[in-house]
């Protein structure tokens, strides 16, 4: 038989992405794409219909180096633009024997460790669950699934491979019985919420109002599925 693990007391680890590593990464991205632009819109040229020839034919009509040499500098301020927003975006968690933090968009939530019941991965998605079976957090997570899952194992948190409640999930459809008052009219404005991509936080705040009236929603693709969080 294995050892049991001991919570550790007194010590937390932050898991964190590196900003370093995610900002190089979209700069290296945008200045691949600015180098072979010109490439792509000479080849465009050449095709007897081609989409966008206008465009093609303007940026064709600077000469070399200066073609290239502007692209990949507007691919780069572009990529460094992306990776900026892109640290912005992404999870960091602190996990210590009495309380975990998720930390992303210069927001943290903190739970105490007698709140959760449960973590667990569902796709991207890193899931904390309360006792009631009541959704605390959801949260996209680019960490490394095995090293959080380790480290939460080393101060005492359980860890579930996929959410444990899945199979209770049903699919949202407009009028589905058996929701509470008021939540089909909140996954119809999410609905239409998660259409626009400008509206991203409009959904986050239904997913808390609905959250409040004992609904747990999760996303696949444009599809909503929702379950009822148990009563104590």
């Amino acid at each position: 038989m294995g050892k049991k693990r001991v919570p550790q007391a007194g010590k937390d680890t932050e898991l964190a992405e590196s900003a370093w590593v995610i900002t190089l990464f979209c700069v290296a991205c945008g200045v691949g794409i600015g180098a072979v632009l010109p490439l792509l819109a000479r080849l465009l040229l050449k095709l007897p219909w081609a989409p966008l020839e206008g465009p093609a034919e303007l940026l064709t009509s600077i000469p070399e180096p200066a073609l290239t040499l502007g692209t990949v500098a507007v691919g780069a301020l572009g990529g460094l633009l992306l990776g900026l927003s892109a640290v912005h975006e992404s999870l960091s968690v602190r996990v210590s024997g009495t309380h975990l933090a998720l930390t992303i968009r210069d927001s943290t939530q903190e739970f105490a460790r007698e709140e959760i019941a449960v973590l667990c991965r569902d796709g991207k998605q890193l899931v904390v669950l309360a006792p009631d079976s009541m959704e605390l957090a959801r949260e996209h997570c680019g960490l490394p699934w095995q090293r959080l899952a380790d480290t939460l194992a080393e101060h005492g948190y359980h860890w579930a491979e996929e959410d444990p409640y899945r199979a209770e999930f049903r699919r949202w459809v407009p009028g589905t019985p058996g929701l509470p008052e008021g939540a089909d009219a909140l996954l119809r404005a999410r609905a239409q919420a998660r259409k626009r991509d400008d509206d991203a936080e409009d959904a986050r705040e239904l997913r808390r109002e609905l959250l409040r009236l004992g609904v747990v929603v999760r996303d696949e693709e444009k599809r909503q599925y929702w379950r009822l969080a148990r009563q104590n």
